[in-house]
């Protein structure tokens, strides 16, 4: 509002002084004439002085125009950033830190589920930062282990067909596939003991040195719901059977 002001005053003072060079001009030669000739001279300078003073006139506005452009470009260019910013937070990221690793026998091949009775040695090691962070937790019997998928390497897509369904299609989320949007695993498996920054665990279905992202309790009554369902597999054939393979447990059929 200050700038359009300005602005117009500037306007009106340089129409102003022209109008009394104008009037000036007029009466200059009746004034030498009738009047004085060294009047006539001053008034000359007078219009000179008057020109001068619209120059400046001039070179002000042209300063205060710059101005005027310099602040709408620098507003151009907060909004162009925020418009920068508001696209970035429709694609937000997220930094994830290990906070240890996960020990198991598979190197090739690993089950789709963890096993309670599976052989081998399964154990989670907590980087040394973190290990006040495991303060009674072997007070639990069962831990929500998370974990990132770092063997994965295929694109993850929005529709999946499970190899053990025969062709039905489910969205990713109705599934328990690894190959996520995040890479983020979720198992939960018996706590055998804990030693120092170990703990020893049942099966763990993951390759070995898989980083670890988190471990949580599980709680009775909290994280066991009674009324949970089978979802879709239920509308599968043999359902109970399929439930063996998800469930990783050995069958002779």
């Amino acid at each position: 509002m200050v700038d359009f002001e300005l602005s117009k005053l500037l306007n009106y003072w340089i129409t102003h002084n022209n109008s009394h060079i104008r009037n000036m001009e007029k009466w200059i030669t009746r004034i030498k004439n009738s009047v004085s000739e060294e009047i006539g001279e001053k008034l000359i300078d007078a219009i000179q002085h008057l020109n001068e003073m619209n120059n400046l006139l001039e070179s002000i506005k042209i300063h205060e125009e710059t101005i005027k452009y310099d602040k709408t470009t620098e507003k151009m260019k907060t909004q162009q950033v925020k418009s920068s910013v508001d696209t970035l937070k429709t694609i937000k990221t997220f930094r994830l830190k290990q906070i240890g690793v996960i020990r198991t026998p598979y190197t090739d091949n690993a089950p789709y589920q963890p096993i309670q009775e599976d052989q081998g040695l399964f154990k989670i090691v907590i980087d040394p930062q973190y290990v006040e962070g495991i303060h009674k937790l072997e007070q639990f019997r069962y831990i929500y282990v998370l974990y990132y998928v770092h063997r994965i390497i295929q694109n993850p897509r929005n529709v999946i067909s499970p190899s053990w369904t025969e062709g039905m299609n489910v969205g990713i989320f109705a599934s328990r596939s690894p190959v996520r949007p995040n890479l983020i695993g979720l198992s939960v498996v018996q706590v055998k003991k804990i030693s120092n920054d170990t703990i020893f665990t049942t099966g763990l279905d993951v390759f070995d040195e898989t980083p670890l992202l988190d471990i949580k309790p599980y709680i009775k009554d909290l994280d066991s719901k009674c009324d949970a369902n089978y979802g879709w597999i239920e509308d599968l054939d043999e359902y109970e059977h399929l439930l063996l393979h998800i469930k990783g447990i050995p069958h002779d059929y």
